[in-house]
């Protein structure tokens, strides 16, 4: 499954158990380009689904486990931790499991 799927589904499962609907595509800090895939600027917490997190059957890499693509994806935390905000990250298995829609709705009370 990709990770725009992934999105879909977690999103799906966030608007199945009532919570409300998060911004998406969002950049929290400004001045820079980094967005996460949702967000709940009002409670200072960022979502970020990492989708399948292994690597193709010849060894490829994506974007999130190649060298340039984790550290781009450390600087973005690091930022946002810098400024304020609680991030969270999840795998498809998260989302596919229920977990992920679990602490998002936990973050939120």
């Amino acid at each position: 499954m990709s990770k725009s799927n992934y999105e879909l589904e977690l999103l799906s499962q966030i608007r199945i158990v009532g919570l409300p609907e998060p911004a998406r595509e969002f950049k929290a800090i400004k001045g820079r380009r980094f967005k996460w895939d949702f967000a709940y600027p009002d409670r200072k917490i960022l979502i970020e689904v990492q989708g399948d997190i292994w690597a193709g059957r010849r060894g490829e890499q994506s974007g999130h486990t190649s060298g340039t693509g984790l550290t781009r994806d450390y600087e973005k935390n690091n930022l946002a931790i810098l400024n304020g905000w609680k991030v969270l990250y999840f795998s498809g298995g998260m989302i596919q499991s229920g977990y992920a829609v679990g602490v998002i709705e936990d973050a939120l009370k």
